[in-house]
């Protein structure tokens, strides 16, 4: 493999937030049936939404809601789909759909290293 490299992300384990501090959680369970410590592992087919996000423009709230996913063309694949590393391309997005930055990928731990 020649793209990225790094761990998968886990759904217990890895900690995603949005650049102003809100924290992003799966809100699809990953369907592929693979799992990780008995956990599914996501992929770029899953939905992340965002809680607790602060950002404000000019007073105005405008908080992330959503982060999407952008992996590498050459990533390890499940049924096709990409799966989802701390080192995965990704942008926040407001309701809207205005971009908001990268998502800030925290592994807690040190896991299936891909790659």
């Amino acid at each position: 493999m020649s793209g990225n490299s790094g761990n998968l992300v886990s759904l217990t384990e890895t900690v995603i937030s949005c650049p102003h501090g809100g924290r992003a959680r799966a809100a699809s369970a990953a369907s592929s049936g693979v799992r990780l410590d008995g956990q599914p592992v996501p992929t770029a087919d899953d939905v992340f939404m965002v809680v607790g996000c602060p950002h404000t423009v000019d007073g105005v709230p405008l908080p992330c809601t959503t982060v999407r996913w952008t992996p590498d063309r050459d990533a390890v694949r499940i049924d096709g789909v990409p799966v989802l590393l701390d080192t995965s391309t990704a942008q926040c997005f407001s309701a809207g759909l205005v971009p908001q930055g990268p998502p800030v990928v925290d592994s807690a731990r040190q896991g299936v290293r891909c790659g």
